[in-house]
């Protein structure tokens, strides 16, 4: 799926959530029955990356465009969710550059409009889940992010690569307090963040990402807790040493791999269950969200009760 930047996409383009759904259905469908060959044939090596493109297909019911574009955590904003859409208009994501640089052979600034040219945006359709006990199926547009990495070769010392978000207290009205440590960074193994699950996200249900959630380009890691997904970035940067990241500053609750993992407690209590945004009841959390056939080798000998 193409995302035009710009112009806006025209309303009549815009196909409409109803049929939306009802498409995702027959195509789940359709997933269920030919699963068992698409993952079987990945594991024998015929089909690369089909494991993965078979996980992000997600069987779950998405969540409404109200529901995802709603209810946001953004502190650069404010840590009121409701308040986050209406906060974000100001954000004006275009035009917008990201600067990559560090332990690579060619540093480079991006465009995002360039990149969309270069780079075609993919449907994938990937739970988010929050530390704080919610979750969302959300269907999201965007590219590898290993594609992006890609471009600017990164050297053999590169063994994490570190995500900046913008930094502009004029705008972004919940830097102009000290609640965390400004500019909000993340960061992934160089493992991690050449998964095929790991994206770069520009838009979602075929319309560009909304400024609430993240604009014009963020992180979607699908297998760690919302935290690590940062938003509105600017700035990657390849490293040799483990980054010091935002939230671990903060708080021993948030630790560097925030892996979901519904067995280890944090200072909220039991992560084991989750509430669904627009469900009535709790569901059972699953182990690095449901995506442990895809991902879980990234972690073999580390223990995952203690590394958070």
């Amino acid at each position: 799926m193409l995302i035009r930047h710009p112009p806006t996409v025209r309303a009549s383009e815009i196909t409409p959530e109803a049929a939306y759904l009802g498409r995702r259905r027959f195509m789940r469908h359709a997933a269920l029955l030919g699963a068992g060959m698409w993952v079987g044939a990945a594991s024998a090596g015929i089909l690369p990356g089909a494991a993965a493109l078979a996980a992000g297909g997600s069987a779950d019911k998405p969540n409404s465009w109200e529901e995802i574009t709603s209810y946001n955590n953004f502190y650069e904003y404010s840590s009121d969710k409701r308040a986050v859409a209406t906060l974000a208009k100001n954000l004006d994501p275009h035009p917008w550059t990201i600067r990559i640089e560090g332990e690579v052979e060619q540093p480079r600034t991006i465009d995002i409009d360039a990149l969309l040219r270069q780079l075609r945006p993919q449907e994938r359709i990937l739970r988010l889940r929050c530390v704080e006990g919610w979750s969302m199926v959300i269907p999201w547009d965007g590219v590898p992010l290993a594609d992006v990495l890609r471009l600017v070769q990164p050297t053999s010392r590169a063994r994490y690569v570190r995500f900046v978000s913008l930094h502009d207290p004029a705008r972004l009205y919940g830097q102009r307090r000290a609640t965390l440590p400004w500019p909000y960074t993340e960061a992934l193994t160089i493992a991690e963040a050449m998964h095929p699950l790991t994206l770069m996200a520009t838009g979602l249900y075929g319309k560009p990402l909304p400024n609430q959630n993240g604009a014009p380009i963020r992180l979607v890691v699908p297998w760690k807790y919302g935290f690590k997904s940062i938003k509105s970035i600017v700035a990657i940067h390849f490293e040799e040493q483990q980054p010091h990241t935002t939230w671990p500053q903060v708080s021993n609750d948030y630790g560097f791999y925030a892996n979901v993992n519904p067995h280890v407690a944090n200072g909220r209590g039991s992560q084991s269950r989750e509430n669904r945004i627009g469900e009535l009841h709790k569901r059972q959390t699953q182990l690095f969200n449901g995506y442990a056939s895809e991902v879980a080798h990234l972690y073999r000998g580390l223990d995952l009760d203690r590394y958070l």
